[in-house]
């Protein structure tokens, strides 16, 4: 997937002004802790000055800002994006590709996948493959709709209404995370349009979240119970890499584990 496909930038001075207000910092806050003039600040935000790459570097390091709104960033400035997996050392490559394989297998017999920052899948491990396929899933490609919509697995899932509710609200801070994501914000709107999702939201919870959610399934005279650990490539400034995440299924308590000890070992 295209980084750039993903993102819709604004010019440069908006874009510069939006951030330094998410962090909720003044010219001159920002000027101070940039290491920049704030009349320098000030005018790239008007446009009477072009940023170079290192002003963006150095801006972009002080707003803590991700590696795709970086990206975003340098084209509405425009430069190249700094973020391209086709400019990895073939080593690096080849250390993360096999990292992930290596959690992914060794997570077995319990199921474990890779996925992007908006649960398009990447890779399953065996296990995983085979629970989808036993709850009667589609094949979508994208998590979120396979659980979200009428079908089989939506059927399965005992506490379907608390599921969505937390799934929907990890998509929400994730966009919230990347502000000019078109595709996030895009998948949004889909998920908030199946059927049932936007009753279900617009109704208030009845009761407070749980500190770890548990998705439960029903598989014939068996509930199973998983919580999920969600894994994320630390410190990378490559758009690529901060998108991947590995969500690994543990079982919650003995009956299940001794389920999928049973029957996927």
């Amino acid at each position: 997937m295209s980084h750039s496909q993903t993102i819709s930038a604004p010019a440069f001075p908006g874009f510069l002004k939006s951030w330094r207000h998410r962090r909720r910092l003044s010219q001159l806050e920002l000027s101070l802790q940039s290491g920049m003039s704030q009349r320098h600040i000030s005018f790239l935000e008007t446009g009477r000055s072009n940023p170079s790459r290192f002003a963006i570097a150095q801006l972009a390091d002080t707003l803590e800002m991700p590696a795709a709104e970086i990206d975003a960033m340098l084209l509405s400035a425009g430069f190249a994006a700094q973020s391209s997996r086709n400019g990895w050392d073939d080593d690096a490559q080849k250390a993360v590709d096999m990292s992930i394989d290596h959690v992914l297998q060794g997570h077995a017999p319990y199921p474990a996948v890779s996925i992007d920052r908006i649960w398009n899948l990447v890779k399953a491990n065996e296990p995983a493959q085979r629970f989808f396929a036993l709850i009667g899933g589609r094949g979508d490609p994208n998590l979120l709709r396979e659980i979200l919509a009428p079908g089989n697995v939506r059927d399965c899932i005992v506490n379907w209404d608390e599921t969505a509710r937390a799934l929907l609200r990890m998509l929400e801070l994730e966009a919230a995370r990347r502000p000019h994501d078109t595709e996030a914000h895009a998948l949004q709107a889909e998920l908030r349009a199946i059927e049932g999702v936007q009753p279900l939201l617009d109704t208030p919870a009845t009761r407070p979240n749980a500190p770890v959610l548990t998705i439960k399934f029903q598989i014939d005279n068996y509930v199973l119970e998983l919580f999920s650990l969600i894994a994320t490539i630390g410190m990378s400034a490559d758009a690529t890499l901060d998108d991947l995440r590995i969500e690994t299924l543990l079982p919650a308590n003995d009956a299940t584990r001794a389920w999928f000890e049973k029957v996927f070992r």
